[in-house]
């Protein structure tokens, strides 16, 4: 088969110089094989990314399924995002070892297998151990179609390949509480795993018939750092769990949260030092040196924090205070990927016209705006009061996504972009569990302060609130304790008042968050809006 598009290894040697794009030694490139092959490694893209909220929605039914408890079930999540965590920056390293092609296949063939193993699962244990294979096994499929976007595709046409892997990346996470919710009222929860199959068999398809994008470096296999391994692993394994646990546990009140924490802190930094010194790193740092990767990395953890973030909060909101089913919630949560989906053409046409820089802002301030506007939500908000909001926020996070992977990775050199990409991936995903673990401590906290503040301005002797125990006991008249039933439907009312407060302010801090990233944005240097112009030395 004959080779679609330039491998890293031909990109001729420009230093830091983007011109020199891997495709400059191939005037006729193969569009069918690398539109082809891009598509499946796309689909396999959207299906791991979907996979960490497809759940979303029906915690419940899959807890009732495999007979686990409330604190075991959030596990489904959770054991899936760590073990991604350490196979996005080393997928960087596996595609220059094997090749971009061998490493998409075999991630997605496990991925598939780890699926099938997930939804027939029938306790707790063996399904948490199946979804953490499959987290990690699938990882490799996110960011290798990132670095396939900016090193197989000429310059004119990355900002195309940039709106679709925006889509996806935007758009997987939102719609996965609306697809999980009516798959588990249509058919079961165990449908939320083996509809992977399908799409993953084209995706198998198509990626060994039209991806042979580059070969590999077999010579990497020498000197493989498996100290390095063991501290990346050890540190992003220990962070994910404390973000993802910490608020359930009491943060460092807790034995294994404080360890873990400690683990993390020291590993971190001889992560760190071992990256830049080992002479065949598993994670190459010096992407960092450049200004614009430095400032996209910092604008991909925002938009990882607005994404799952509002991803979290809505559905949570909406089960917790409206007590919507999954399909409610669900219908509810579509009107942000119709939004996305809707802005990804007019944004790949702004960030060719425009100055990314300001993209990122306008992007970041639309998005903030929207938060600001829920931190005035009631208890009786629904579909159309959150329409607005998901709509602003859509189109801001598909903007901002758009215009900071062209700022991100546009001024790296070729040989940069493999690994470039793995750290970005990260960044995302790391910028949502902070996010997660943020807003859950700041609903329990907030909660609990709201709630003390509600019960310190009534008192029993307030002419009002006894006028409202004496008509509530009257409608519990028949019961054995009308005055204690009346009491607690008071207290049920105060506290989803209170709740309801909490994610006033959440979503607030989600729209402070936005906005001070807009003002971020303005740090990175300036990046041409014509992506096939000579651009500027960004070094």
């Amino acid at each position: 088969m004959t080779d679609a598009t330039a491998s890293e290894g031909a990109a001729p040697a420009g230093g830091g110089k983007p011109a020199a794009a891997p495709v400059a030694g191939h005037p006729e490139i193969n569009w069918t094989m690398l539109l082809l092959g891009f598509a499946g490694m796309v689909i396999g893209q959207f299906m791991a990314i979907l996979d960490i909220q497809i759940v979303a929605a029906s915690l419940p039914q899959i807890q009732a399924g495999v007979g686990a408890s409330a604190d075991e079930i959030s596990w489904i999540q959770t054991a899936y995002l760590i073990p991604e965590v350490v196979m996005i920056p080393l997928s960087g390293y596996l595609s220059r070892l094997w090749g971009t092609q061998r490493l998409f296949l075999l991630s997605c063939t496990g991925f598939l297998i780890m699926s099938v193993a997930t939804g027939l699962s029938n306790s707790i244990d063996t399904m948490i151990l199946f979804r953490a294979l499959q987290g990690f096994v699938g990882g490799a499929m996110i960011p290798t179609v990132f670095a396939v976007a900016f090193t197989a595709f000429p310059p004119d046409k990355r900002v195309t390949a940039s709106v679709v892997m925006g889509l996806i990346v935007t758009l997987a996470p939102t719609v996965g509480p609306t697809l999980g919710g009516h798959l588990t009222e249509w058919l079961s929860w165990r449908w939320l795993f083996f509809i992977n199959v399908i799409p993953g068999m084209a995706v198998l398809f198509l990626v060994s018939r039209y991806a042979n994008f580059d070969k590999g470096d077999p010579s990497l296999a020498k000197g493989f750092d498996w100290w390095g391994l063991g501290l990346m692993a050890t540190f992003l394994m220990s962070m994910q769990y404390v973000l993802e646990e910490g608020s359930k546990n009491d943060w460092l009140n807790d034995n294994l949260i404080l360890v873990l924490t400690i683990v993390a802190a020291t590993a971190g930094p001889a992560f760190v030092w071992r990256s830049l010194t080992y002479r065949n790193p598993i994670v190459e740092l010096r992407a960092f040196a450049n200004r614009n990767f430095m400032v996209g990395v910092v604008m991909t953890f925002t938009v990882g924090f607005a994404l799952f973030g509002g991803t979290f909060l809505l559905p949570l909101f909406l089960g917790r205070v409206r007590h919507y089913s999954p399909s409610e919630v669900g219908t509810t949560m579509i009107v942000s990927g119709l939004a996305m989906f809707a802005t990804g053409p007019f944004a790949g046409r702004l960030v060719r016209a425009l100055d990314p820089r300001i993209l990122m802002f306008g992007g970041f301030m639309l998005c903030a705006w929207g938060m600001w506007d829920a931190r005035l939500v009631t208890d009786d908000w629904g579909f159309w009061q959150f329409a607005s909001v998901q709509a602003l926020r859509g189109v801001g996070v598909m903007i901002a996504m758009i215009a900071s992977q062209q700022v991100t990775m546009s001024t790296l050199p070729p040989h940069m972009v493999k690994n470039a990409s793995g750290l970005v991936n990260l960044f995302r995903n790391v910028g949502g569990a902070f996010g997660l673990a943020f807003l859950n401590t700041s609903l329990t906290t907030n909660t609990a302060a709201h709630m003390s503040e509600l019960t310190s301005r009534i008192s029993q002797t307030n002419l009002q609130m006894q006028d409202m125990m004496t008509g509530i006991a009257d409608r519990f008249s028949t019961s054995i304790d009308p005055d204690g039933a009346a009491m607690k439907a008071i207290y049920g009312m105060m506290q989803q008042q209170a709740t309801t407060l909490a994610f006033g302010d959440a979503f607030a801090v989600l729209g402070i968050g936005c906005a001070v990233a807009a003002f971020v944005t303005l740090f990175a240097r300036p990046v041409r809006p014509n992506p096939s112009a000579p651009p500027s030395d960004a070094h």
